[in-house]
């Protein structure tokens, strides 16, 4: 098997993900924006995110049970090829002037159902492209090439928006995604093709039943994984980034400029976290698992002092650099923790079932992470004038995750 970092098929597959994420990010950021401009109100933008991601995660498990029953290579191509498509027509319906908030709410959630099982057919073939020396580093360029379009996409997604308009976003979004799927075409990933002797559905919920089971029954050890990464997206990730805007915007009153540069700290840490994983992890134990988030906690508590009435009063910069330099640390140690937590899952899952699995990972994460921004949202809000309090919560939040963790995982 050719199956290094730099092997011919694993190198495409991140070439085809540079493209197909790259695409997306721009074109949610971009139609996200034209809502917000033609509705004018905050709710109804809110709405749309919102409604828009609910059909992905409802529908990850069946991208899983796909992944395990057909050629993963073929299904990317497919996905990437419907999205163009999509794409494509959504820009000849606004040509023709008939677009609609309905619509891009429409076509919003079309993108999350496909991208939900578009990933559990590249997390699953990525153990099958590079051997299990190199899948801790293969999975940190996966997150990294999501990291950087995360930072990237809304850059892009707004200068086009801005200096070009909507069409050239789109038209350039179809583009890209028809790119990555020719990429795809000209890769190999190995597969045995399974026996269909039943209906579509009911194969595809059999399939998804054999996940349920193999997680919850099978494998204590993946369903204890599964259950830590559903706290750290509900207790933990998602401080950083609800508290943060607050933080950056209406405590510390930053100006658009120094608003732009702090919210870059998270995907800038993340990226560099997910390159170098495979520096970091080499002495990572699921068993010592706790040790990494107890310092995830530590780093958090000079950030709630970095926001308190003291540190406030002493000027701007004293608690802006505080609070970025060990949300850094925060971000990039959550990375590692995170590729290292979905690479552990991928060892012991069996080929057959890794995209069901992947997709169940997913797809509770995925549910979790809404709860977990509920709560910052109304912490933050409660404790408007004392904002440390609930940077302090996320800090007991994490100690309180190592400690379940170092029992659980012991």
């Amino acid at each position: 098997m050719n199956n290094g970092l730099f092997a011919r098929d694993f190198s495409l597959v991140v070439i085809g993900q540079i493209a197909s994420i790259l695409g997306s990010a721009v074109l949610r950021f971009a139609l996200n924006l034209y809502v917000l401009d033609v509705t004018g109100r905050a709710d109804i933008f809110a709405l749309v995110i919102a409604l828009s991601a609910v059909p992905g995660i409802l529908i990850g498990p069946v991208g899983g049970a796909l992944a395990d029953r057909f050629n993963r290579r073929n299904l990317m191509v497919i996905f990437d090829l419907t999205t163009s498509a999509i794409v494509a027509f959504l820009f000849v319906i606004l040509k023709t002037g008939n677009a609609s908030v309905l619509l891009i709410g429409i076509s919003l959630a079309v993108f999350s159902v496909i991208s939900s099982m578009y990933q559990p057919a590249v997390s699953a073939s990525v153990p099958l492209l590079v051997g299990d020396e190199k899948l801790t580093s293969a999975n940190g360029v996966v997150n990294g090439v999501g990291s950087l379009s995360f930072l990237i996409g809304p850059i892009l997604g707004g200068v086009l928006y801005g200096f070009a308009g909507l069409d050239i976003v789109i038209s350039a979004s179809a583009v890209l995604f028809f790119l990555s799927a020719v990429m795809e075409m000209f890769i190999h990933i190995p597969f045995a093709k399974r026996i269909i002797d039943t209906g579509i559905a009911r194969m595809i919920v059999q399939d998804m039943k054999a996940g349920l089971v193999y997680v919850v029954k099978k494998n204590p050890l993946v369903l204890k994984i599964l259950l830590l990464a559903a706290a750290l997206n509900m207790l933990i990730s998602p401080f950083f980034f609800i508290g943060t805007p607050y933080i950056l915007r209406i405590v510390m009153k930053s100006g658009e400029t120094l608003y732009g540069v702090g919210m870059a700290v998270a995907p800038l840490a993340s990226i560099l976290g997910a390159l170098s994983v495979g520096l970091f992890t080499k002495n990572m134990r699921l068993a010592t698992l706790h040790r990494n988030l107890a310092v995830c906690a530590l780093a958090i508590l000079p950030m709630s002092f970095a926001v308190t009435p003291f540190m406030l009063a002493r000027g701007y910069w004293p608690p802006f650099i505080i609070y970025f330099a060990f949300g850094s640390i925060y971000v990039f140690i959550g990375t590692l923790i995170s590729i290292f937590v979905i690479t552990a899952v991928q060892k012991e899952t069996p080929n057959e079932l890794l995209g069901k699995v992947m997709a169940f990972v997913m797809a509770i994460a995925q549910c979790a992470a809404p709860l977990g921004q509920a709560l910052y949202g109304l912490a933050f809000e409660r404790f408007n004038t004392v904002v440390y309090i609930p940077v302090l919560l996320a800090s007991f939040f994490a100690f309180a995750v190592s400690l379940v963790s170092k029992r659980i995982l012991k």
